[in-house]
């Protein structure tokens, strides 16, 4: 795949047994000559207030989200997320992200 254009999903997963949240995207990616993959995209459908308090959270938790295309059952390729402010995303491969994360709560 050099290039593909349509539409993937976006997946948080807290373990390997649980998959917190979902979002589908419309995205253009491309691979470059030594194998890495880019991407561009937005979310499919506007968030709701709901679902933008939950994405916000999960990206302030951490960015990185597993990419699933069209034909897989889970996704395979790990991508940090960042998004700009005109909902913009931008997707870069993150081959050596080992899924853990440093979290601290403020509870006062």
């Amino acid at each position: 795949m050099d290039r593909f254009v349509g539409q993937a999903r976006l997946e948080w997963w807290a373990n390997q047994s649980t998959c917190l949240e979902m979002y589908d995207i419309d995205i253009a990616v491309t691979v470059d000559s030594v194998g890495t993959l880019r991407a561009t995209g937005w979310h499919a459908i506007a968030l709701d207030k709901t679902q933008r308090e939950g994405w916000d959270f999960l990206m302030e938790m951490d960015p990185h989200f597993s990419i699933t295309f069209p034909g897989e059952d889970r996704g395979g390729i790990m991508v940090r997320v960042d998004e700009a402010e005109n909902g913009t995303l931008s997707l870069t491969e993150a081959p050596d992200w080992n899924g853990s994360v440093n979290v601290t709560f403020d509870l006062t």
